[in-house]
């Protein structure tokens, strides 16, 4: 168990940033990132660097009016959070799902570095 308050463990920090990306709530999401966060395309293509790049990504993400993150599985490693989910989304070529691992590495009380790896898209509504 950790000895930080919970609004400073790593695990509800990513849990309020899932929350926020599920309720599509820009302002909530980008308050869990600190400002020279970095994405990655797992394992080392960055995607965006600084809140300003994330925030460009993320607007165009949370318009789609499927948008949905669920929650498979958590690991929890000092800083390091590792989520395992279905993530619902509005492909160009229609509604359905992708398999992610996201793996976030919390600095304080933010967000400083996530590393995302896809899974294969699957096209309909998920099961």
């Amino acid at each position: 168990m950790s000895n930080m308050p919970a609004s400073h463990d790593p695990a509800s920090i990513v849990q309020r940033q899932l929350d926020a990306y599920n309720a599509r709530d820009l302002d909530a999401l980008m308050a869990t990132y600190a400002e020279d966060v970095e994405h990655f395309e797992f394992p080392s293509t960055l995607v965006a660097k600084g809140t300003a790049d994330v925030r460009a990504r993320l607007s165009i993400r949370l318009q789609e009016p499927d948008l949905h993150a669920r929650l498979l599985g958590r690991t929890v490693m000092g800083n390091l959070v590792i989520d395992h989910e279905i993530v619902t989304r509005n492909f160009p070529e229609g509604l359905g799902t992708i398999e992610m691992i996201a793996m976030y590495e919390v600095s304080g009380d933010r967000i400083g570095r996530g590393w995302f790896k896809f899974g294969e898209k699957r096209m309909g509504a998920p099961a």
